[in-house]
């Protein structure tokens, strides 16, 4: 199946996301395969070490990994569902592993600062009314609306949890994926 046909035939709204999806599908090719036990459990306890999550009590002792290669990185599936995407040798959560999502430490913003957070921006003092779990300097962090709970973003939270607390001005969260950017649209197309 072709999918920029499918994307052509297809009555669809014009919207911002639309349009970035529809370039996703048709832009992206994109190779798809296993990894070998071996490699698998070494990334799974590697991102368990990174992450400070049990990723095999989470997703089970037996990890079927399967990485699907895209030009801005590799996005892999845990149970055939996107849970991580490596670009260079990082791994982080996809905004789509609500399993995953479950576990992290959230970072909770109002109202006024989500379609900020969700165009790429980083998260900042101001717009923060709350820390849920405990973190420490460059843990990994989702970032949530105070009104739905809903995941933003991933990001890496420049403070410890105690100190945090004490900062009122600047950039507390770094972000490094967002609802709408590539590895969201291709977790919406893999997914």
């Amino acid at each position: 199946m072709n999918l920029g046909k499918l994307i052509i035939d297809q009555p669809h709204h014009d919207t911002e996301e639309n349009k970035n999806l529809r370039e996703t599908q048709m832009t992206h090719k994109h190779q798809r395969f296993s990894l070998k036990t071996k490699e698998a459990k070494q990334i799974i306890s590697q991102v368990s070490e990174k992450l400070k999550i049990d990723l095999e009590s989470v997703f089970g002792s037996k990890i079927n990994v399967e990485v699907v290669e895209a030009d801005f990185g590799q996005l892999l599936l845990l149970r055939g569902k996107p849970a991580l995407f490596r670009k260079k040798e990082t791994f982080l959560p996809t905004l789509t592993s609500n399993e995953l999502l479950k576990a992290l430490p959230k970072v909770v913003v109002d109202m006024g600062a989500v379609r900020f957070v969700c165009n790429g921006a980083d998260v900042m003092a101001p717009g923060i009314v709350r820390y849920e779990g405990e973190f420490g300097a460059n843990d990994i962090t989702v970032v949530i609306d105070e009104k739905h709970n809903k995941p933003l973003a991933i990001g890496e939270v420049l403070y410890n949890s105690n100190e945090v607390k004490n900062v009122k001005q600047g950039v507390i969260v770094k972000n490094l994926h967002y609802v709408g950017d590539k590895v969201w649209n291709f977790t919406k197309l893999i997914g």
